[in-house]
């Protein structure tokens, strides 16, 4: 048979024409087979995260005549292994699924309200311990990305991960000009997964009502599906990491490693290898360093809001490392919100105004400008400061404050009381939604080190309408290394 079409003998411009459609045809295909794709894995997903909700139903459901029996410390006892028994099912569920899933378990695990340490222990496995990939796989993705293996591509290259996380896992090496550095090669397929997770809108939903109650969801997942795109894109997170590293360098306690621009690429980010203690080894460190590095984390986030006007959306535990003497390293700045001016000016007029100022009715009408409060609220304004104010009680008064998990978890459920008469009218607009969820991680980290310190003198330091002196020794240091670097200079002009 006589084919309909011989390239060697059709007219140039129909040949041109027939071939763009056939290109055009072939790129239809592929995105209808990649959306076939993303659409099974968002159902085999979905239904993997439902059958974990109902696992947790199902073994308190079948555990219900034993609780209904016991009494006191027994039923106490009981529903602290079912508790525990669910936290091992999330955590092995979650950190094996990866993604947008994980990263909600993460919000879960160190946002305490009311979780037992064993429950909180082990949740946090999602920080800094999920089942990496293979050797192999790690090593396509550094050949894809950098035109030759890992072994070549590198003097020395560990194939066994150093930590795994929500979109890629973590690689010793050695340079071929002798650096020691990390690699963070982000696993295949994970951009599908993460279509698959934020087209599962009502699965997102059911999650995210679990984690955050009372904020608005749909302006949650519009601002996590945002950071958690940009996650994707590995060079964007190298920027945000030569942002914070040249802001902070030579800063006496606050380190950020630097990026080695050309071995990072779009699914591959190196930079210079960091050690120090993790999270839990440093909580059984000397109150004394405890406090230290508590410091450092409060000093970090807030400089880096108000002078740097960036935020890193993910600063969970697992993102520290501690070296002792206040001194932390800052790991993973893929999750960074930029902030405008326009964003920041209401957030420093409600400190202004309830802190500073002591004026209720500035704060109130800051509240609304802001859109944190609806304007005709029936509600009066001393309801709305003892509301609100729990937000604000360590830095209220000058003084040394500790901050206890008691304190973390108040503030916690103040934030999702959904019952309390203002609940009605406040919401979180979308702008300050990560910043939120931050902010109560930062209180449940402080709290969880029993971090005691003058937080009101330091944060005159650090708000740009105050600019008090220093009021520690780590302020004193900071004080010398920003009289000497030119981008905070820059950045406070």
């Amino acid at each position: 048979m006589r084919p309909l079409f011989h390239a060697g003998l059709a007219h140039p411009g129909r040949r041109k024409k027939l071939v763009a459609a056939a290109t055009a045809g072939g790129a239809v295909v592929v995105t209808l087979l990649a959306g076939r794709r993303v659409g099974r894995l968002r159902l085999t997903r979905g239904l993997a995260a439902l059958r974990l909700v109902g696992r947790g139903g199902l073994r308190y459901a079948g555990h219900a005549p034993q609780l209904f029996a016991a009494a006191g410390e027994n039923r106490q006892r009981l529903r602290g292994d079912l508790a525990l028994q669910t936290a091992e099912d999330v955590a092995i569920t979650l950190g094996a699924m990866k993604g947008v899933l994980m990263k909600i378990g993460q919000m879960a695990s160190y946002i305490d309200d009311g979780l037992s340490p064993a429950v909180r222990r082990t949740l946090s496995r999602l920080q800094d311990s999920v089942p990496p990939m293979s050797a192999e796989l790690a090593a396509q993705v550094v050949t894809e990305e950098l035109g030759r293996p890992p072994e070549k591509a590198f003097a020395q290259w560990d194939p066994e991960p150093i930590a795994a996380a929500s979109i890629g896992q973590v690689h010793r090496a050695i340079t071929l000009d002798g650096r020691a550095v990390a690699v963070k090669v982000q696993y295949p397929g994970i951009a599908e997964t993460i279509a698959a997770d934020l087209g599962n809108v009502a699965l997102l939903r059911r999650m995210l009502k679990i984690t955050a109650p009372s904020q608005d969801v749909d302006a949650l997942i519009a601002e996590l599906r945002e950071r958690v795109l940009e996650e994707l894109d590995y060079r964007r997170e190298a920027e945000n990491q030569r942002l914070f590293a040249a802001y902070y360098d030579g800063h006496p306690t606050i380190h950020i490693p630097g990026i080695i621009g050309e071995l990072s690429t779009r699914r591959i980010v190196t930079s210079e290898l960091a050690d120090g203690a993790r999270f839990a080894e440093m909580a059984r460190w000397s109150q004394e360093e405890r406090d230290l590095a508590a410091e450092t984390i409060y000093r970090f986030v807030f400089r880096s809001l108000y002078e740097l006007h960036a935020f890193n959306g993910d600063p969970h535990p697992g993102n520290y490392l501690f070296s002792g003497g206040g001194r932390v390293t800052f790991l993973d700045f893929g999750l960074v919100k930029h902030f405008t001016p326009n964003e920041l000016q209401p957030l420093m007029q409600m400190a202004r105004h309830l802190c500073v100022d002591n004026d209720p009715e500035a704060f109130r009408r800051s509240m609304e400008q802001a859109g944190f409060l609806r304007p005709d609220a029936p509600l009066s304004t001393e309801t709305i400061v003892e509301h609100m104010g729990v937000f604000y009680q360590t830095i209220r008064e000058r003084g040394p404050l500790t901050m206890t998990g008691d304190y973390a978890s108040a503030v916690v459920r103040r934030f999702f009381d959904v019952r309390s008469p203002v609940a009605e009218y406040v919401s979180v607009p979308r702008s300050y939604v990560i910043l939120q969820r931050i902010n109560l991680g930062l209180f449940a980290v402080l709290g969880e080190l029993s971090a005691t310190a003058d937080w009101r003198s330091i944060a005159e330091e650090i708000w740009p309408f105050v600019r008090a002196p220093a009021s520690t020794p780590m302020g004193e240091a900071e004080a010398a290394w920003q009289a000497g670097h030119p981008a905070v200079t820059e950045s406070r002009s």
